[in-house]
C-alpha cells in the first residue's frame, strides 16, 4: 500500500452551494478558511439546503480574499457579495441549533429567490469561534463548528469511494455508477489507503496538521443528487443501506475536529496516529 496523501481540497463557502477545490488551505479551529461561512435559509430563519432544493447544486460559489464570493448560476449574473457588516444579527435554525447570523442584504435574497423561485435570503456567519458548539457528545469544551452540518471537516478516501461503486455496480441500479466524490461534498480527500480504513481511525494528522476523528459521517438525500443536473436518483443510498448501515445511519466518511491551526496542502503525506 502506497504512502497516504491527500489528493484533493474542497470548500464550500456557500452551504449546499457547488464546491471549490484549492490547492491549499488554512485550518481555523472551526473548519477550513472559507468553508460554510455563508448559508441560506427561508422566511422564519431555517436553513435551506439541497436537502429542499437540489437546484443548489447547480449554483456555484467562488471564494475570494477577505470572505468575498462571487456567486453564479444558469440563466443569472454573476454576483460579487462582501462579509456584510456586523451592525445586527439575525436568529437561525440549522438543524435545530439557533445561532446568530449577519444578513448580507437585498441583492443576494433576490440573487438566489430568483434562482430557486422560492423567497431566501443568504446569511454570514461572523464569528465561529463563540456562534455554534459541536456536538458536546463528541467535543471538547470550547469546539465550535461553522454552518457545516455538525463538524469542521469531513473526511473521505478514494479507495472507499471505488469500493461503493463496485458494490453499486452489482446493485439494483448499477446504471447509476460509479458516482463520483462530488456527491459526498468533503473537505479532505485522502488517496492511498485500503477500502474503509478510516472506520477504525481515531487520530489523523495531514501534512502540519493532526484531526481528531470523532465519528462516521450519515449521510442523506443529497448525495442522491447529481451535482451538474440537480437530478436525484437511488444511489448511493440503496447500496449504503445494504453494506454501511452503522445503527440507524447510513455512512459514508469521517467528521474531524481540527486539534491546532495550521496549512494542509494537496499532496501532504496524511499519518494516521491512531
Amino acid at each position: 500500500m502506497a504512502t497516504p496523501v491527500l489528493r484533493s481540497l474542497h470548500v464550500h463557502p456557500v452551504k449546499s452551494v457547488g464546491g471549490h477545490a484549492l490547492a491549499e488551505a488554512a485550518v481555523e479551529p472551526w473548519g477550513l478558511a472559507g468553508d460554510r461561512r455563508w448559508m441560506l435559509v427561508d422566511a422564519v430563519g431555517r436553513a435551506v439546503t439541497q436537502r429542499q432544493q437540489a437546484r443548489l447544486a447547480l449554483a456555484a460559489a467562488e471564494p475570494l480574499p477577505d470572505g468575498t464570493v462571487r456567486l453564479s448560476a444558469p440563466g443569472l449574473a454573476p454576483l460579487t457579495v462582501a462579509v456584510p457588516e456586523p451592525s445586527g444579527t439575525t436568529t437561525v435554525d440549522i438543524f435545530g441549533d439557533k445561532v446568530e447570523a449577519v444578513p448580507a442584504g437585498a441583492a443576494p435574497a433576490d440573487w438566489f429567490s430568483a434562482f430557486l423561485d422560492v423567497p431566501v435570503r443568504l446569511v454570514h456567519l461572523d464569528d465561529p469561534a463563540y456562534r455554534r458548539p459541536v456536538d458536546p457528545d463528541y467535543a471538547l469544551p470550547g469546539e465550535t463548528v461553522s454552518f457545516a452540518d455538525g463538524y469542521p471537516l469531513l473526511v473521505t478516501s478514494a479507495s472507499s469511494l471505488d469500493a461503493l461503486n463496485s458494490l453499486i455496480a452489482q446493485g439494483d441500479h448499477p446504471d447509476e455508477g460509479p458516482l463520483p466524490m462530488n456527491r459526498f461534498r468533503p473537505n479532505l480527500v485522502v488517496d492511498g489507503t485500503a477500502p474503509w480504513a478510516e472506520d477504525d481511525w481515531t487520530r489523523i494528522a495531514v501534512g502540519e496538521v493532526s484531526f481528531r476523528v470523532t465519528k462516521p459521517c450519515g449521510r442523506c438525500v443529497i448525495t442522491t443528487t447529481d451535482q451538474t443536473t440537480a437530478e436525484r436518483g437511488k444511489e448511493p443510498l440503496r447500496t449504503l443501506a445494504r453494506h454501511r448501515r452503522f445503527g440507524d445511519r447510513l455512512v459514508f466518511g469521517q467528521n474531524l475536529v481540527p486539534e491546532h491551526t495550521g496549512t494542509v496542502r494537496v499532496g501532504d503525506p496524511v499519518r494516521i496516529l491512531g
